[in-house]
């Protein structure tokens, strides 16, 4: 606790105080671009990541980046996904998974959940469909590369699910709103740019520009293909 603390007093008497005119617009309200929904892992942060400053994301954090389908729960995450498409006109989603989650790792052994977190084994029930395609789909990996599948699989099953709610479903035929997936790696800083659709076609990353997000949907590769590092930088 005396590291937070003595953190609130360095935000207070430094950044604060040279960035006073941002807070004092921020306090007027937020009009962020991008609604950025990743997992609860403390080694995730979404502003240092993507280099934004507050107010830029809405973000949305839970144990696996997961979204539950609409109408299976009346959870925090529905609420918020309506209020950033609807109240504030997000333009853009991106789901984040990342490299060594600790939820998919629990997953891909469901069944040794159910005595020690039964609450983590419920709500990993709404990543079921991850589940079942590594299951059916991937008898041939083990280990890292199964868990890395895992992961990735993971991010298009919850865009999957984000497109059953009604406001994002509208926005997206109306052209009003762009999904986009990634996947994180902790250990080298890269971050994967997935196309948002399921396809078995072998392809290669290509860069994408965070600056040129608004105005183009970024390049963006299939699943089931030989991988590259995408290194997105402002």
């Amino acid at each position: 606790m005396r590291k937070l603390l003595k953190g609130v007093h360095q935000f207070q008497t430094n950044y604060f105080s040279t960035h006073r005119e941002m807070f004092e617009k921020l306090s007027l309200g937020q009009h962020p671009r991008i609604l950025f929904i990743t997992c609860s892992d403390s080694r995730i942060d979404p502003n240092l990541i993507t280099q934004t400053e507050p107010g830029e994301l809405f973000i949305i954090r839970n144990v696996g980046n997961i979204i539950p389908p609409y109408g299976a729960t009346t959870g925090a995450e529905g609420a918020a996904i309506e209020y950033a498409v609807e109240a504030l006109g997000i333009r853009h989603i991106i789901v984040c998974g990342h490299s060594h989650c600790g939820a998919i790792k629990g997953l891909l052994q469901l069944g040794s959940l159910t005595e020690q977190m039964p609450l983590v084994y419920d709500w990993l029930k709404y990543a079921e469909a991850t589940r079942r395609i590594i299951k059916e789909n991937y008898q041939d990996y083990e280990g890292e590369a199964l868990l890395n599948a895992a992961i990735e699989e993971n991010v298009i099953t919850q865009i999957e699910n984000l497109r059953t709610y009604p406001a994002v479903h509208s926005k997206l035929y109306k052209g009003q709103l762009d999904i986009h997936a990634w996947v994180y790696k902790i250990e080298s800083g890269g971050v994967f740019v997935y196309s948002t659709q399921r396809c078995h076609i072998k392809a290669d990353h290509e860069e994408e520009n965070l600056d040129e997000m608004e105005e183009q949907e970024p390049a963006q590769v299939p699943l089931n293909g030989n991988k590259t590092p995408v290194l997105v930088e402002r």
